[in-house]
């Protein structure tokens, strides 16, 4: 920068050589925070603000390119605990020296040389691209703590597992906690099963009139019923609830079974219930998501609702309520709805629907809500989304795991859900819930997640 020139060494005499020097220099602390103060102000200030922005770059580019190349690592430092805190105080850091920078660039100016008409404008356009600069980045720091904050609530720490046969099962539960209810009781029990290559998930909805409940080798619960949980043996099992009871009989009677289970992030009703899961479907369950089901509304509201196809007419309504004084209803065909409606969808036992319709519509929710939840519509609301998820969700995955899982569900996102209700509604493979055949019906689950390769037919002469 010579002697001359007019950035370093303007004519402050000439207001329109200032005028234009200062437009140039606002506009440079904005693409390039650092060059302002390098060409005209302090060096040593600029180089320290160039270091900084290249690097932010660098960061940048680094990261769309990992995300081209190999996603999962993208993922994984999007959810681990320590690179959200460092990116977060990273964030915060840059844009205080935006803002430092950009306060000196306003110095630099020199605006009282400037013409009196330029004068607000170079001051308003410094202020509002501070605040979409400095103040973007500060937000976008908040959002990630509010995000790593989240993460902690939900996910637990601990070692990552690896699959099993070449799958990951998870148990899920929806959990109803209503004034009515003593306690937390699953009304709805899933195992979900993903394949670790692929993605291709398969729902198994677990009904809970199921009656005999078996547990798995190696089971405090099998101890006290050798025979199964049923209705001679069991302390709430009846007729037309007796698997979701196994919750409240480990939970309330029997939580000494299970002395560790709060300690790594379960619970002894939990670990009853996926001590069950195991043997009725012979899969190695290794991690389990407990839904408030009434929080959920919350959830779907965050995500600005669900769109879902109904098949058949649902009203609002309990179930003694009588048709005509039903005040409304879910109507057949594509709807958008809200989580209120969207949880009647999924529980609704008005008019004689049992708990296998109920199976039905949850899994086709549960299906809507994994297609509609993708990165831009939970990165739009995610604030809401986060808010609600601390209060849905309890679960024993680790956040470790959890990048590898969001990329493995990027993959299930793009496949056909398997949907397999365990009821005698099921036309391939009906099944007894009174006098169920266990070993059946792990063959058959069998034959589903593990197909025989095909053979290939002998080419005729």
């Amino acid at each position: 920068m010579t002697m001359t020139s007019p950035i370093r060494f303007p004519d402050t005499s000439s207001e329109k050589v200032m005028t234009t020097r200062g437009w140039w220099l606002v506009v440079l602390n904005f693409l390039l925070p650092g060059s302002a103060q390098a060409i005209a102000g302090n060096r040593r200030l600029g180089r320290f603000g160039l270091g900084a922005t290249l690097t932010a770059w660098g960061i940048v580019v680094v990261g769309f390119i990992l995300g081209l190349l190999w996603p999962a690592a993208v993922f994984f430092l999007g959810t681990w605990n320590v690179s959200l805190f460092l990116g977060q105080m990273a964030m915060f850091f840059y844009a205080i020296l935006w803002a430092v920078l950009t306060f000196d660039t306003l110095r630099l100016v020199r605006i009282v040389k400037t013409t009196p008409k330029a004068r607000g404008w170079i001051a308003g356009l410094s202020v509002v691209l501070l605040v979409l600069s400095a103040g973007g980045i500060a937000y976008a720091g908040t959002l990630t703590g509010g995000l790593n904050g989240a993460l902690s609530k939900i996910f637990v720490s601990g070692p990552t597992q690896p699959p099993v046969d070449g799958r990951y099962n998870f148990l899920l539960l929806g959990g109803d906690s209503g004034p009515d209810r003593e306690g937390l009781r699953p009304d709805t029990t899933q195992v979900v099963s993903i394949d670790a290559t692929t993605g291709a998930a398969t729902i198994i909805g677990i009904p809970r009139d199921l009656q005999s409940v078996p547990f798995v080798a190696g089971s405090p619960m099998l101890s006290l019923y050798p025979d199964g949980y049923s209705q001679a043996s069991g302390e709430y099992c009846t007729r037309w609830a007796c698997l979701n009871t196994v919750y409240v009989a480990a939970e309330m009677d029997h939580p000494d079974l299970y002395p560790d289970a709060v300690a790594q992030g379960s619970s002894p009703g939990i670990e009853a219930m996926k001590d069950a899961a195991e043997a009725i479907t012979g899969l190695k369950i290794q991690y389990y998501v407990l839904i408030d089901m009434q929080g959920l509304s919350d959830l779907i509201d965050s995500l600005g609702g669900v769109d879902i196809n109904v098949t058949e007419r649902i009203a609002i309504a309990e179930p003694e309520v009588p048709e005509a004084d039903v005040a409304e209803w879910i109507e057949i065909g594509p709807q958008h709805l809200d989580g209120y409606h969207a949880l009647f969808f999924a529980r609704s036992r008005w008019g004689g629907q049992g708990d296998y319709d109920r199976m039905v519509r949850q899994q086709q929710l549960q299906t809507a809500l994994l297609q509609q939840m993708n990165p831009t519509n939970v990165l739009a609301k995610f604030q809401g989304i986060a808010a609600a998820g601390t209060q849905v969700v309890k679960t024993n995955i680790p956040q470790s795991m959890l990048g590898y899982f969001v990329d493995l569900g990027m993959k299930t996102r793009k496949l056909p859900t398997t949907q397999i209700a365990l009821t005698p509604a099921n036309e391939t493979f009906p099944v007894d819930t009174e006098f169920p055949d266990y070993p059946a019906i792990q063959a058959y689950l069998h034959q589903v997640l593990f197909p025989p390769p095909a053979t290939e037919t002998p080419a005729a002469n």
